[in-house]
């Protein structure tokens, strides 16, 4: 008898690297791996049924609850994590000098409005500096490169928070550049950044410092996306899932020990 076989789509980690080229197996599970360069490209597929299992912005299974009938159940494999100190963008001469600083300034926000790298820098502004989302305005938008709006989950947003989509291809970068608006929050580096514009700056300088002070003070390490499965398959195949989420314990096992050995190795030579 074979075994059953999955769609199973993910961005390009070490985790999942190791996966896609079969050094780690999941047991009993025949898999087909799928990629792509711009991972809410594999979000989209999964909302639209063309995947199994997905890598999944939990900010996007979130919103996904609002379906009729919420398809998918997560399970607590988080293959993106990052610290998001180092996303918040401003133009030199908006007055910002300090995160209190944003407070009823024009923000601009990659893709959507609570997009996953934006949820936590909401919040850290929100916790440790006091600033609301709802004392700024927010300008929606994308960066210099083609991006398909988000249309495939809800773009709910807080009645009391101004929110302003603007129209496909504007480019958030540029806008901050040129200071129409005075602030970006992007999990993606704008041009202007990558260029070294002088026109524009971090809001945290030293955003290394500032991110391993914020984990030491909170013991907070953010999640930005999480793996999903289709509700139906989980409950007609538990032990299916089980083996899925134990294949990916054991790829980041097995990348933790490169990691380490590598680390050692280095310090040897």
């Amino acid at each position: 008898m074979s075994n059953p076989k999955l769609h199973i789509a993910f961005g390009e980690y070490g985790r999942t690297r190791v996966l896609a080229d079969g050094t780690v197996k999941m047991e009993g599970v025949e898999v087909d791996f799928y990629s792509n360069r711009i991972v809410t490209e594999v979000f989209e597929g999964m909302v639209r049924g063309k995947y199994d299992v997905s890598e999944l912005g939990l900010s996007h299974f979130l919103r996904t609850m609002d379906f009729d009938d919420p398809p998918f159940l997560a399970i607590p494999v988080f293959p993106n994590r990052c610290f998001r100190h180092s996303a918040i963008y401003v133009n030199v001469n908006s007055g910002i000098k300090k995160p209190e600083d944003l407070v009823s300034k024009r923000v601009g926000e990659f893709a959507l409005y609570g997009h996953d790298a934006g949820v936590w820098p909401k919040g850290i502004l929100s916790d440790d500096y006091r600033v609301k989302p709802e004392q700024c305005s927010w300008v929606i938008g994308g960066l210099d490169w083609p991006l398909k709006p988000t249309t495939f989950v809800p773009q709910p947003h807080p009645a009391n928070v101004q929110v302003t989509n603007m129209p496909n291809g504007t480019d958030l970068g540029q806008l901050l550049e040129d200071g129409e608006i005075d602030a970006l929050i992007s999990a993606d580096i704008p041009k202007c950044i990558l260029e070294k514009s002088p026109k524009v700056a971090l809001l945290f300088p030293d955003y290394v410092a500032t991110e391993r002070a914020y984990y030491q003070r909170t013991g907070i390490y953010p999640i930005m996306h999480t793996v999903v499965v289709r509700k139906e398959l989980a409950l007609q195949q538990p032990d299916l899932i089980r083996a899925v989420y134990q294949g990916f314990c054991d790829a980041e096992n097995l990348v933790k020990q490169q990691y380490t050995q590598s680390i050692i190795f280095q310090q040897h030579e």
